[in-house]
Parts: structure tokens; sequence; C-alpha cells
């Protein structure tokens, strides 16, 4: 008897309990439901997002190997356009850069160049770009923006990159000693049996003795 008492108590304690917080409790859990199942929907998105793109960008590729130059062009703003939150986007905005820059378009390429610094998510994707545009920029003669770009401290892969062209631009500007400087730089960031090694050597070279 004494322990159906104690039963009976727990149930009212339990009742009073579930008459206070119940609908509290129900809330959490149908809140907690609600956001896996938007997080479950959310990778399910975003995996058909990838899968589409992909697809494309192989698309892309195959129209360059074939030369088709404005077919894979066209490919690449649907990428763009439709799969920005992807990394074949960048991909697509650097690959569209190229063939701009190839067709002599050169506003085209600065403006994919820029959109992969803007929103590409890997680093080494915005130091690509940044290269890249820089160099655009070296052509037109535009030093002073391209020195900003190759100021910038990239990883660690790209520094002698970096620093070679950073003696272009210098070398450009009619700056020898600091050209000097940065091809140095170069040199020690680079693999001393490489060809890009052998060329930043032979533009220090025709930049002669520091007076």
């Amino acid at each position: 008897m004494a322990y159906d008492l104690e039963e009976q108590e727990q149930l009212e304690v339990l009742k009073s309990w579930w008459n206070q917080y119940g609908n509290l409790v129900v809330t959490v859990v149908v809140v907690g439901a609600l956001a896996a199942a938007a997080y479950q929907g959310w990778r399910y998105y975003r995996h058909q997002q990838a899968q589409q793109a992909v697809t494309l960008y192989a698309q892309m590729e195959s129209a360059e190997r074939a030369n088709e130059k404005k077919k894979a062009g066209d490919i690449a703003v649907q990428i763009i356009d439709k799969y920005a939150a992807t990394q074949y986007a960048a991909m697509a905005a650097l690959a569209s850069a190229k063939l701009s820059f190839e067709s002599g378009d050169l506003a085209v390429a600065k403006t994919r160049l820029q959109w992969v610094i803007e929103h590409a998510r890997e680093d080494e994707m915005r130091d690509v770009a940044r290269l890249r545009l820089a160099g655009v920029l070296l052509d037109e003669k535009n030093y002073a923006e391209a020195l900003k770009l190759v100021e910038a401290k990239p990883a660690q892969a790209f520094t002698g990159l970096y620093a070679d062209l950073k003696g272009d631009i210098l070398a450009a500007q009619g700056k020898p000693s600091e050209a000097r400087s940065a091809y140095r730089q170069a040199l020690e960031k680079s693999d001393t049996k490489s060809s890009h090694h052998q060329l930043v050597q032979l533009k220090l070279d025709a930049l002669g003795e520091t007076k």
C-alpha cells in the first residue's frame, strides 16, 4: 500500500511537471527535428549543386580540349551564375579569365579574376587569381594596382611566384634595385632545379650588378 501511495505521488509530480513544461518540451523537440531536417535538406541541396556543377565543368573542359573557346566560355558563365557556392565556380571563373585573356578581352578577364578574389573559399584559388590579375595589369602598364596585388601575403607555395612578378613590375617601373631584391627573394623561394628558378636568375642577371 505504501508502495502504491509513493507511486501515486510520483505520478502526480510528473503530471504537474508536464502541465508546466510539457508545451516547452514539445516545442524543443519539434524545433530540433525541423532543424535536423533542414540541415539534411541543405546537405542534399549542396550535393546536388556540386553534382550539376561538376557535370558542366567536365563539359567545359571537353570544349576547351576541342578548341571550342566560345562554347567553353558560355559554359563557364553558366557555372558561375548558377553554382556560385561551389568550388567549381571559382575554377570556371579562372578558366573563363584565361580564355578571355587569350582572345584579347582583358576587361572580361579582369572581371572574372576579381570575382575569384572576392568569392572563392579556397586561399589557393584567390592567390592564383591575384597573381594572374596582377599579370594582366602589368601588361596594361597599370603598375601601381599590379604591385598592390603581389604585395599581399600568399600561401607558401606561391611566395616565389609573387616575388618574381613583383620583380617584373618594379623592373618595368624603372626600379632596378628594388627589382633585384624581389628576384633574389623569388630565387630563395623556388626550387634550384626548376625552370622557374633559372628564368628568375636570367632576369636578375639581365639587371646587372648594383651600382
